[in-house]
């Protein structure tokens, strides 16, 4: 009869470590995002779930910055073409641009291109475990199981963030920018022929 309470004690002391060690394993928290493996955790974890917004803070700032800049270049050109366009000649613009410009933020804007150009679907064919990290100053590269290899940069805020699509979004940026300067020649030209 005594022996059955430390039984029962004991049962419950080795379901209560073996329930710890699931969870330990199960919900284990990823390494800080401060870290590389950590920013590319969060960025496999968002590609994984299909919320692709949530990639954009593990991206270098000047992929991020070249993103809010598109959005705002493409606003700002939809506004001027609205304005002084005659509607045959401002609506294959405005159907190009205005997703661009309407976009809420520049993670919005990512997203957008994102899907467009095709970086998710190439993210889940080659998203896959860390096998390890070679890190250099401000740079470095998590290399996947698959061999893989993801370039980062480290941020002023101390999160290191992904460098594959800035080349792109700053082409981007850059393509808008052209844009805009030849939207307002051509609009300073629609608003002098109406008398404006």
């Amino acid at each position: 009869m005594r022996g059955r309470p430390l039984l029962v004690v004991g049962v419950a002391l080795v379901l209560l470590a073996v329930g710890a060690a699931w969870y330990a394993v199960s919900f284990r928290p990823f390494p800080p995002e401060t870290t590389p493996q950590g920013a590319y955790d969060r960025i496999a974890l968002a590609v994984a779930e299909r919320r692709t917004r949530d990639m954009f803070p593990y991206l270098e700032t000047d992929a991020q910055w070249a993103a809010y800049t598109v959005r705002d270049l493409r606003r700002d050109a939809c506004a001027r073409v609205r304005a002084s366009y005659p509607p045959a000649a401002a609506a294959p613009l405005l159907d190009a641009w205005h997703e661009e410009g309407d976009a809420p933020d520049g993670s919005d804007l990512f997203a957008l291109e994102a899907t467009r150009r095709g970086w998710i679907a190439r993210l889940e064919r080659d998203l896959s475990g860390v096998d390890h990290v070679e890190i250099e100053g401000e740079r470095a590269t998590v290399v996947t199981s698959r061999g893989t290899r993801y370039p980062f940069r480290l941020r002023d805020n101390g999160v290191w963030g992904l460098t594959i699509f800035t080349a792109e979004l700053g082409a981007e940026a850059e393509r808008a920018a052209r844009d805009l300067d030849v939207v307002k020649h051509a609009a300073e030209d629609y608003d002098r022929a109406r008398g404006d």
